[in-house]
């Protein structure tokens, strides 16, 4: 087992963070890691999404739903291949502070492949911040007003 997250400070209430990270359809505008999501975020749905690694070539992943709390957390499991080879559980959780929200962006990777993807998954963290600044920007953009 391996985990991997990373947190940003946003000037924007949980809800605004929401609305901006349940609109699947606007990733291709903003996001520089999830460049395409489909799907309902509904638990049990599957969603379609196209990861964008800054280091690597695009891939699609149909993970499950298994957690949807507006304002409080996104939490999806992705397999590759078959289950036990290499599988994550990517979660969103946002957490109110006094300025706005606490955004955590984490993953957790099991299966046999785990132990041989040190280097990638190094270079996932920063996706992960990547895409944390872009949802920062488009939160913080929504509450001036501005939508980008």
């Amino acid at each position: 087992m391996r985990e991997i997250s990373v947190s940003i400070e946003i000037a924007a209430p949980p809800e605004a963070v929401w609305a901006v990270l349940a609109d699947l359809p606007a990733y291709a505008r903003w996001n520089p890691f999830l460049r395409q999501a489909d799907g309902v975020l509904a638990v049990g749905e599957r969603l379609r999404i196209r990861f964008h690694p800054e280091n690597g070539r695009p891939i699609t992943f149909e993970p499950v739903v298994i957690s949807v709390e507006p304002g409080r957390e996104l939490l999806w499991k992705g397999r590759l291949l078959l289950p036990g080879i290499f599988d994550g559980r990517h979660r969103f959780l946002l957490e109110e502070t006094g300025a706005g929200t606490l955004l955590t962006q984490s993953e957790i990777f099991t299966g046999l492949l785990v132990p041989f993807v040190t280097r990638s998954l190094r270079s996932t963290v920063h996706d992960f911040t990547r895409l944390n600044r872009a949802l920062k920007d488009q939160a913080e953009g929504r509450e001036r007003g501005s939508d980008r």
